[in-house]
This record gives C-alpha cells, structure tokens and sequence, in this order.
C-alpha cells in the first residue's frame, strides 16, 4: 500500500483463492503499533473484538493456575489489540492497497525469483516471468523461494516450532456469558503446560462467534515424543479449564503451520541485490511466553521494507547497497525496540521444566494452600520443598528463577 501510494508500480502476487486464505494465524493486531499505516482502522477492518482481558495460566494434570489482567481502557480508542481472523482481515488489507493503486493477482504461486546477472530480478510463475526492479518478498515461514535460489542459511529443527490450530464457533451470547465480555470486547489466554510433556504452549482468542484455538509446540520435542500433532491439540483440549472454556463448540476449521521461535538472534538476512525481505519470512517474530507476536511484526517490517525501497528509489539504486537503509528502519521500529528487550527469554523457551514441572508444582502448592484437610496444612515454602523432591532441587528451581528474571523482568 505504501509503495503504491507513493506511486510505484506495485503488483500483489497470492498464491490463494484470495489474500489470506492460506494463512493459519488467527490472533491478535495490536492497534498502537499500526494505527500510524492504517489509521483508526478498527472503524472498518473486520476486526473481531477488542481484547480488554488477558489471562496466563500454568496447566496441571487435572487444575490450573492462573494470572488475569483486566483493563476497561483497552476497550475504547485508540484500544490496545484486537483479536482478528486472517481469512477476513487480510482481503480487507489487500482492498487498500488496491485502494492505493497496486495490482493484486489470486490463485497464482511463484515458482521462483527470477535472477539476472546475480541479483533478483523479478518472479517467475508457471511460465510467466515477471521482471521487477525490486522484490519484496514475503512467503512466510518456510522461506522457500530464497532458499531456493540460495539467498538465505538453512534453518535448524530446534529453532522451529509447529502451531496448530481450529477455530471453534460459538454463539456470541455463550462466548459474552462465559468468558465475562460485552459483546464487543474479548479475552486473550497464553496456556503454559498440558502438551503431553513437549515445550511449547497454548492459546486461545475470543472472536465474535468462535474462538481461535491452538498449541506451538518445538518441532524436534514433538519429534522425540513419536505423538502426531492432532494427539498434542486432542490433549490440551481434554485439560478441564480447556475442555470447559470450549464446551458445546464446532470445529469449523482445522489448519496447521511452522513457525519460526522467534528470536534476537535468529533474524535473517534483511535484503540483497534487488530484493528486501518482510515478516517471518525474515523470521522477525518474538514469543516472549506471555504472547507470540507475528502479525505486528509482519505489518511493520512490511512499512520499513516500503521505506528502504522508496528511498533506494531516490538513489536510482536498487542494490544490497541501495536497500541497505532497511536495517535502519527496522531499528528504529518499536518491533525492534521490544525485541531487543526479551532477547534473553529465548533460552527460556529450551527449558522443559517451564512446560511440564512448574506448572505441576504450582498446582500441587496451590492444592496444600487451598484445601486444607484432617493434616495440619504446610505454609508455602514447605509445600514447595516437599513437592520438588526428587523432581529438582531449589538450586535448580532458583537458577531457574533467576533466568526467567532475567528474560522477563530485569
């Protein structure tokens, strides 16, 4: 939309029926961050709800332990997020574009980069070859044109998860009642635990009349495990607070996916010889446990890729050097700034107690503390030595504490 507003020739290749139909995400837009490309575009974009409630909850075999945060001013403007549902947020997206006089073509996938003398000189479809003075590529995550064409590394197993997900209908009326929203506000959970032992996690958004539902779980944990991916999502649906919060639901969608981890350290090359790379394409996400954020990041790297072209345009320069410019925009982009900030939860991520032990252990203390029975009950730090023997020690437990500390607080 950016390039074209400034009038560039700009032509939108999509390999579906229409933008957005092969996406699996469905989560959430954070409006502050792109409020600034598409003004107060919650006026007319097929939102779902304003998500004003968030909840983080630790799941055990048969309880769960939660943290939830409600706040009535996310509900008004400027808002904070909205939950959204790519098959209908992204035509809308595409319309203005269209709006500002790009080309969009559906139904048509890109074979190739077409390469000339070294340097990215446009697309090849079928056969169709498309010449362009600059690229912007954005195929997602497996990132299989660059490959291809020998322009990025290969990614490794352990730096790759695999998210799963259905969108489960409800009435609205069900999903106001059960999950304490009016009709146009929602709630956003991170789920921690109950994924038969693999790390990895959970969520779920409330949209108008079904929910978003799914696990992130890492490709080489769930490997090791021999479980198929339908195995992990059929257990974390049977957890009891799940199992509640979608009850009487449809499936009217089931859709699987890679997904970068997400990391500071993790990013790919930006740009090259005639071509700028945007979203997780150039695995630019970030999961920093509370919430895996992609589409903010995708919109945003999108608008500096836009920068760098047009100021490569200026120059007469479409080269590595000409487009170098877009590292200086991504870092001066709040995405960055707020990557930059949770670099350290990476290792986080590598450790399975977080997934599987804690969140057992937090239940079983939880228990001592709120069920007192015919034994005198136990205060809290005895509870918790008594249910961490054998399992690790308050060493491990402390080290543990002190790199969560260090990924997510100080």
């Amino acid at each position: 939309m950016l390039l074209a507003q400034a009038g560039m020739n700009v032509l939108i290749v999509e390999r579906g029926a229409a933008a957005g139909s092969k996406n699996v995400s469905g989560g959430l837009i954070y409006s502050k961050l792109i409020a600034d490309i598409y003004p107060q575009f919650w006026a007319e974009a097929p939102v779902e709800r304003a998500i004003t409630s968030h909840g983080l909850v630790m799941l055990a075999e048969n309880s769960s332990v939660g943290l939830d945060f409600r706040s009535q001013a996310s509900a008004e403007p400027p808002y904070n997020a909205f939950s959204v549902l790519r098959a209908r947020f992204d035509p809308w997206m595409a319309s203005k574009a269209e709006e500002a006089g790009a080309a969009l073509i559906t139904g048509v996938t890109v074979d190739a980069l077409r390469m000339e003398n070294g340097r990215v000189a446009g697309i090849q479809a079928g056969p169709d070859e498309i010449a362009a003075d600059v690229v912007v590529v954005a195929e997602g995550t497996r990132s299989l044109l660059l490959k291809n064409a020998g322009l990025r590394e290969d990614f490794q197993p352990h730096d790759v998860s695999l998210g799963v997900k259905e969108v489960i209908a409800l009435p609205p009326s069900v999903i106001d009642e059960r999950f304490q929203c009016s009709p146009e506000t929602g709630m956003a959970y991170t789920l921690v635990g109950s994924t038969c032992g693999i790390e990895g996690g959970g969520f779920l958004y409330t949209n108008k009349d079904s929910l978003s539902l799914g696990v992130v779980v890492k490709i080489d944990s769930l490997y090791k495990s021999k479980l198929q991916p339908h195995q992990v999502l059929d257990a974390f649906k049977a957890h009891p607070l799940v199992a509640r919060l979608i009850a009487g639901g449809e499936v009217v969608e089931y859709s699987a996916q890679t997904v970068h981890r997400g990391g500071f350290h993790l990013a790919s090359r930006l740009y090259g010889d005639g071509y700028v790379v945007a979203g997780s394409a150039a695995r630019l996400l970030m999961n920093n446990i509370l919430t895996l954020r992609g589409m903010d990041f995708a919109i945003l790297s999108a608008a500096a890729a836009a920068r760098a072209v047009l100021a490569a345009r200026e120059k007469g320069d479409f080269s590595a050097a000409g487009l170098s410019g877009y590292t200086g925009f991504i870092k001066q982009s709040p995405i960055y700034q707020d990557w930059e900030t949770f670099k350290d939860v990476y290792p986080l991520l590598e450790n399975g107690r977080l997934f599987d032990l804690y969140p057992n252990l937090a239940a079983e203390v939880m228990e001592d503390l709120f069920a007192p029975g015919s034994r005198a009950g136990k205060k809290a730090l005895a509870s918790l030595r008594e249910h961490l023997r054998g399992k690790a020690s308050m060493l491990t437990l402390a080290g543990d504490l002190l790199q969560i500390s260090k990924g997510m607080v100080l």
